[in-house]
């Protein structure tokens, strides 16, 4: 079992090498991740029916977890490039990359079962499949992909393909008679079962592996230009991507029984295309975000989650499930984010003074971040 306190505490500082532009997307991440839950838990149905609602739910689905799940990926390959660079082997990198992911896989169970103890219900709902498990799975087969390839091009066109075929299988896997007689906590990680899953691998692993490709080409930038090229072309290839999604999805369809909303290979590209648009943006417009609110929340991601969740579902809120009118529960998710942000706030100081004493490795958002030490010595580029 990961070290689940260092694992949640994170200072208000970034560290040396890491990306304030992804913690500040992250952040916003955070909050549309809030509004979706709080929205989804607290309001009525006389204001589900509203067109208002149906629009944070459809921003909720672009731009809450496709974030979250492709910086994991993006971060991961961050990490991995500067241990190597730090004099760490290929073996080491790759090595390191499960272990992380392993660790949020086992985060993801214990997360579980925390909300069992406190809000009750089947044992069965600890083997629920989450975006904490997908996260870490995802991470599991990101780095053994990674192992197949010893050069940086050829491992992000490994992913890439590996992302769009996650996307593409996605509506066979889940019409596949032949994973029925796989038991069911396995079967629940590859295609939805009711209550028992709120992700799966298909097509949500994908996300992570299309980060990790695009991780490999931030982290083949040296310079502040280089930087700067690689995220206008992430950009415009996202804005493409999306762009040939959406047309693809007027398109007669290729699968005999698929949904747009969620089994749609198409859908997914679109998701990806913006997401990736919205890290050339966040660069732009963030360049300096290391100390900005949303960075801050963005470095406290997976603490936020872990709270968040049964303030939004649990015992501490059943009075107000499904009882608001929208506009309540619009102010409900105000409150809430403001409150969350104070926790974090709090936390913060309280890691920052413990951390003098007894230095941590911060790692409180839901990805790793590169090493800190990896500036300061030989830089040997695993991107050729």
């Amino acid at each position: 079992m990961p070290d689940v306190v260092a694992i949640l505490e994170q200072g208000r500082h970034p560290p040396p090498g890491r990306k304030g532009y992804l913690d500040w997307l992250r952040g916003a991440g955070v909050v549309v991740m809030i509004q979706g839950h709080v929205i989804d838990a607290w309001t009525s149905a006389a204001g589900r029916e509203r067109t208002a609602h149906q629009w944070i739910t459809f921003v909720g689905g672009i731009g809450g977890a496709p974030i979250f799940l492709f910086l994991a990926g993006v971060s991961l390959a961050l990490a991995a490039g500067a241990r190597m660079r730090a004099g760490r082997t290929d073996a080491e990198a790759v090595a390191l990359a499960r272990r992380r992911g392993w660790q949020i896989l086992g985060l993801a169970l214990l997360f579980r079962m925390q909300a069992w103890l406190i809000s009750g219900g089947g044992l069965q709902t600890i083997l629920k499949v989450d975006i904490l498990n997908v996260i870490g799975v995802s991470m599991v087969a990101a780095a053994a992909l990674w192992a197949l390839a010893r050069q940086g091009r050829p491992r992000a066109l490994l992913l890439a393909a590996a992302a769009a075929a996650a996307a593409m299988l996605t509506p066979v896997v889940r019409n596949a008679g032949l994973l029925a007689v796989l038991p069911d906590p396995l079967e629940r990680y590859l295609r939805p079962a009711a209550g028992a899953t709120t992700f799966t691998l298909f097509p949500w692993a994908g996300f992570v592996l299309a980060g990790c490709a695009v991780g490999l080409w931030l982290e083949s930038a040296r310079t502040s230009g280089g930087e700067r090229r690689a995220n206008a072309a992430i950009g415009a290839a996202g804005l493409v991507l999306a762009a040939g999604g959406y047309a693809a999805s007027l398109l007669p369809p290729v699968y005999a029984d698929t949904s747009f909303w969620t089994s749609s290979p198409t859908f997914f590209f679109i998701r990806l295309g913006i997401v990736m648009a919205l890290v050339a943006a966040a660069y732009a417009l963030n360049r300096g975000a290391g100390r900005s609110p949303l960075a801050e929340f963005g470095r406290s991601s997976l603490f936020v989650y872990w709270i968040h969740v049964e303030m939004a579902y649990g015992v501490v809120s059943a009075p107000l499930h499904r009882q608001l009118p929208l506009e309540q529960a619009y102010l409900g998710f105000v409150l809430l984010t403001m409150v969350l942000f104070g926790i974090v706030k709090l936390k913060n100081r309280m890691t920052s003074g413990r951390a003098k004493a007894r230095p941590l490795r911060p790692i409180g958002s839901l990805i790793p971040h590169p090493d800190p030490e990896a500036r300061t010595r030989r830089d040997t580029s695993s991107w050729r």
